[in-house]
């Protein structure tokens, strides 16, 4: 197959929420998209979404994505990846036009507990871990880095909770910034996948960023995990918007492409899209079928939802 030559579009002055400059580095400034189904927004794919297409091999994904005109991937365990595959793949990223999206900032330790309660050694992981994504970022051409502040603690009150994190999030601030690196809070649902977690709502992400006053500390607005927790997300979505420069996608119930599920993701893709949105959207969810078929209707989801 040949791989389609495309260009990227770039963040106009001004806007609230754009690409990092270490992103817009790789595309044409004012570029509309011009190569044949390009989507108008940076949807983010992962590896194995398409592996029965391209094979196993990471650069072979990633090639496929780029042909299908994806822009961007993003890879949670890829802080967990050889240095020397990291570097491959964001040396490939860069020749196909592809910003890299998210990786876990530790995906060994950011369920562990002791955050809220400012347990030294939770803390001092935390920290390293932070130190050690510079290095992931720097091989892999990455901006944003998710965080999951972990659990709660039963036995204390809230408001020193939420004290805890907050102190500890700009201590990982000072780290990230002089690098231009931004960790991305995720909140995550509470009734179905994730019981007892510290941060489960976008008002109550936006609180912490607000506090933590840090070009470094932003949220990951996970549509699927909003959906559950508190629906309402285009509201939502626009009183969070100065802390959000990234989304990730998956419809509910089900937890798979747009379309599968109650979630709306037309109307949410043009909202974004209209308030001149030029981060990353994750697809961060399952293939509702098997094999080629699946991934087919993947892409076809994508391509209907993306349609407006």
């Amino acid at each position: 197959m040949q791989r389609r030559d495309f260009l990227a579009t770039t963040a106009a002055a001004g806007l609230a929420v754009a690409i990092p400059a270490r992103a817009q580095a790789r595309q044409q400034p004012g570029a509309a998209p011009s190569a044949p189904g390009m989507f108008k927004l940076n949807y983010a794919p992962h590896l194995g979404m398409f592996k029965h297409h391209a094979g196993e091999d990471p650069l072979d994904q990633l090639r496929f994505m780029a042909d299908e005109g994806f822009r961007a991937f993003e890879d949670n365990g890829m802080a967990d990846r050889p240095p020397e595959l990291q570097s491959k793949m964001g040396d490939e990223m860069e020749k196909l036009g592809i910003a890299m999206g998210v990786f876990v900032v530790s995906p060994a330790t950011s369920w562990k507990n002791g955050i809220a309660k400012a347990d030294k050694a939770a803390q001092d992981q935390f920290l390293a871990d932070c130190r050690r994504a510079i290095e992931v970022a720097k091989r892999t051409r990455a901006t944003w880095m998710t965080v999951v502040p972990g659990t709660l603690e039963p036995r204390m009150e809230m408001g020193y909770q939420t004290a805890h994190v907050i102190d500890l999030l700009r201590r990982g601030s000072e780290v990230l910034q002089p690098h231009n690196l931004v960790m991305v809070l995720e909140p995550l649902n509470p009734w179905r996948d994730h019981p007892n977690m510290f941060l489960s709502k976008v008002p109550q992400a936006h609180m912490v960023c607000a506090a933590v006053n840090s070009p470094a500390c932003k949220i990951l607005f996970d549509l699927y995990h909003q959906q559950i927790t508190e629906g309402n997300l285009i509201p939502n979505i626009d009183l969070a918007w100065q802390h959000t420069p990234y989304f990730q996608i998956g419809d509910n119930p089900g937890r798979n492409e747009p379309g599968t599920g109650e979630i709306n993701y037309r109307n949410i893709f043009k909202h974004i899209h209209s308030k001149g949105f030029k981060g990353i959207l994750g697809m961060e969810h399952g293939n509702s079928k098997p094999g080629k078929e699946g991934e087919r209707a993947v892409i076809d989801a994508y391509r209907a939802a993306d349609s407006f």
